[in-house]
């Protein structure tokens, strides 16, 4: 009888970058960027530090990609849960609701995010960074928005961009003054400027 294993199975690509996120979006909201080490990332997911080099390219890129693929999995959450609707003042109702829940209920990687942004503002590497990651997040906030207006037959008050733009920038709005006064900026203020800005967006058709 062969008692001999064999070698070890590969990690799958896409197996290897999940296990990495996960214990940096971890690693990172516990301890910071700053403090956050590559060694222990790698290490807590099963691997050595070149396994973060070859999938990310460094600190400032798996940092970056882990704010991304929370973006996204948020963008998803919300058109998953809205599907099945049509009508305006609902979308608009439950769409608030749903990143009110967002931003309050997940406000860690909210503090990754304004620790991101704080380094960009002084430092080229990390802004080279960040600008795609912010620019693709826009561009998603005006997909969705653009599906809204056609699914609900609504006339937009702003082209689709200058929504996705209007929507992103609110939304890190909220993020950050509820991250600095959760006593005044809370759930029930969130939920309300969404539906406000929204409603200004989504304006009701004109009654003949």
């Amino acid at each position: 009888m062969n008692d001999n294993p064999g070698p070890a199975r590969r990690v799958p690509r896409d197996e290897v970058r999940r296990r990495l996120l996960a214990e940096a979006l971890r690693i990172f909201t516990e301890r910071g960027y700053a403090d956050a080490r590559l060694e222990d990332i790698a290490h807590a997911a099963g691997f050595t530090k070149g396994a973060v080099y070859s999938n990310f390219g460094g600190k400032q890129e798996l940092f970056g990609a882990v704010l991304g693929s929370g973006a996204e999995d948020e963008f998803a959450a919300v058109a998953a849960e809205i599907g099945g609707t049509d009508d305006a003042a609902a979308l608009i109702e439950r769409i608030a609701e749903l990143i009110t829940a967002r931003i309050v209920g997940d406000t860690g990687r909210g503090q990754l995010g304004l620790e991101f942004a704080a380094r960009a503002a002084r430092d080229e590497p990390t802004r080279a960074v960040l600008a795609p990651l912010r620019r693709a997040q826009r561009d998603t906030a005006a997909r969705s928005f653009a599906e809204v207006t056609e699914r609900t037959g609504t006339s937009p008050a702003v082209p689709p961009e200058l929504a996705g733009l209007i929507l992103h920038c609110l939304t890190n709005g909220l993020v950050n003054e509820h991250l600095a006064d959760p006593g005044s900026v809370t759930a029930d203020v969130i939920e309300r400027a969404f539906t406000a800005v929204l409603t200004a967006l989504l304006p009701p058709p004109a009654r003949g």
